[in-house]
């Protein structure tokens, strides 16, 4: 058995999120072409259309007619976030300073998620929301003024940031924003595309609401967070070569690229374009016999934080010891990763230590059969039907859960076995 073939990877679900919040209080109409239908996106979708935004949706593409940063309706009833935390996070920003009061819930999952970390930076923009035992799910947003400040965050989080983001569109002073470093940025990215005065780097953003956004045509590149499961399986299967065309190569999202560069895996990018802001391009992948143990933490982690999971399958299969640390955000997924992870590949006979924030991993395993669980998480069920290529008497758990984010990956994964 060898992989063999070209995907077309699943279009970028925080750039599908995204697209659909910033076109949702632009001015006029957005056409945004291949977004991801999957869960979460349409989670954000229906409670938009909720707020009052007029969304037609067709087998490809979204039109969405936008409403201006500070006209979203009331809403009729509690906002159901489902179990997407990109979802109730950005609310928060997007519904901060509105003359309504919002509720905001989620399922079991999310609502044992932090909360938290977004409303305390929140409250210097004079925010005022209250979640249920001060860190979960209920919250309920209620009318204010939002007024810019200066807010210097603890950690790297795309969400945070982006939900401050949010927030300060409806300010027309400048809100400044400090961040200790690097992560997602295609908040910032799509902002600047739809015209809003912003300026920003890795560790400071300046915006307000001076300029209204503009309603524009965009076009959502493939997800690098999906792509990791077909490099791994590619570096992991004898004799593999793959395209996954169309991936997304924004730097503060490469991070599995520069592990491949640590442990000397064969790869090349071709074609590589920008698409409304964002860098673009197709990934060739091949097996490499002899690859070496890695160790990533620090900055690198909020560069790669939702591929943890595979990392660490991919860590099994490298002769020596490998490390993960700093990656304790893993933990508050939708699932504690860092955790389900561990006991997953223990089950399959691996060489694991848990660590408060990561992995001790020792190879080479090979894997053994055994019934494990991805805990209804998303990328866990990915993660062990890549194993499962290395043994297909793996028993899967709850391995519906794909949905969420890649609703075709088994079907994907299974075109290119040879």
């Amino acid at each position: 058995m060898r992989l063999q073939g070209t995907i077309n990877l699943p279009p970028d679900k925080s750039i599908t999120h995204r697209a659909f919040f910033i076109a949702s209080i632009a001015q006029g109409r957005t056409r945004i072409i291949n977004p991801l239908f999957a869960e979460d996106t349409l989670t954000t979708l229906k409670i938009l259309a909720q707020l009052g935004v007029n969304v037609k949706k067709t087998k490809e593409e979204i039109e969405i007619n936008g409403k201006g940063i500070s006209n979203l309706r009331e809403a009729q009833k509690a906002l159901d976030c489902g179990n997407s935390g990109t979802t109730a996070r950005l609310l928060m920003g997007l519904l901060t300073g509105l003359p309504y009061e919002y509720t905001l819930i989620g399922d079991a999952s999310l609502s044992k998620r932090p909360m938290k970390r977004v409303v305390s930076p929140l409250s210097l923009l004079n925010s005022k929301i209250i979640l249920t035992n001060d860190d979960y799910l209920p919250a309920k947003i209620l009318p204010t003024t939002v007024k810019s400040n200066t807010v210097s965050l603890p950690t790297s989080s795309a969400q945070v940031k982006s939900a401050i983001m949010l927030a300060a569109l409806k300010c027309t002073e400048e809100t400044v924003l400090y961040l200790p470093g690097a992560s997602r940025n295609h908040t910032e990215l799509m902002l600047s595309y739809y015209g809003a005065d912003i300026s920003f780097s890795d560790q400071v953003i300046k915006i307000s609401g001076k300029n209204e956004l503009q309603g524009r045509e965009i076009t959502i590149p493939g997800d690098i967070s999906s792509a990791a499961f077909f490099i791994v399986a590619s570096l992991i299967v004898p004799d593999s070569e793959i395209i996954l065309s169309n991936c997304g190569l924004n730097p503060t999202r490469t991070g599995i690229l520069t592990v491949l560069n640590q442990i000397g895996a064969y790869y090349e990018i071709l074609n590589q374009r920008i698409v409304n802001n964002e860098l673009v391009g197709d990934v060739l992948i091949r097996f490499t016999k002899t690859l070496q143990p890695f160790i990533i933490g620090g900055d690198l982690i909020p560069l790669l934080i939702d591929e943890i999971p595979i990392l660490a399958l991919l860590a099994t299969q490298i002769p020596g010891t490998s490390i993960i640390k700093d990656a304790k955000d893993a933990r508050v997924k939708e699932s504690d990763r860092l955790r389900n992870t561990y006991l997953n590949l223990r089950k399959l006979g691996c060489q694991i230590e848990e660590l408060p924030d990561g992995f001790v991993i020792t190879g080479k395993t090979e894997l053994q059969s055994n019934v494990v669980d991805s805990f209804n998480d998303h990328r866990l069920s990915m993660m062990l039907k890549v194993a499962k290529l290395l043994n297909h008497n793996i028993e899967i758990l709850n391995d519906e859960c794909d949905k969420i984010s890649y609703p075709n990956f088994e079907k994907d994964l299974s075109k290119l076995v040879k």
